[in-house]
């Protein structure tokens, strides 16, 4: 299942997507907008900057905003700072590759046959899904 901070993020990302004018959008209009606790909304805008998918600025007009613009911003990467792993088990992975403990070999195990084509086909979703495409659903 999703965690909350994946779709708290997700809905945040695609707030500021859709906001209009260059001004930096303050945590606390985010938060009431989607109805998202502030505190932990804090903790995921600022994984996304420390991520570089957003910025920041301070003061009076200070807020985040996209580093990029939405259709440069892939799900692949969003995902990957939000929730980990897309692989849904560690002998699958692209990039946090384990061989997993009970596993005598990859190459006949069924689950990793199995986990092989889900990774692949949810890469190919992310991989082809911007955040343009969450902000301005086709219609």
């Amino acid at each position: 299942m999703l965690s909350k901070k994946t779709k708290y993020g997700l809905k945040a990302l695609t707030f500021i997507a859709r906001s209009e004018g260059d001004l930096p959008l303050q945590v606390a209009e985010i938060a009431k907008q989607e109805q998202i606790p502030q505190k932990f909304l804090e903790s995921i805008l600022l994984t996304l900057r420390k991520a570089g998918i957003l910025g920041s600025k301070k003061g009076k007009h200070g807020g985040y905003y996209l580093r990029e613009t939405p259709e440069d911003i892939l799900m692949t990467d969003v995902m990957r700072v939000l929730e980990g792993p897309i692989a849904m088990v560690p002998c699958v992975s692209l990039n946090y590759y384990e061989k997993c403990d009970d596993c005598v070999d990859e190459e006949l195990c069924s689950v990793n046959k199995l986990m092989l084509q889900v990774r692949d086909s949810t890469l190919n979703v992310f991989r082809n899904t911007t955040l343009a495409d969450l902000s301005h659903p086709k219609g």
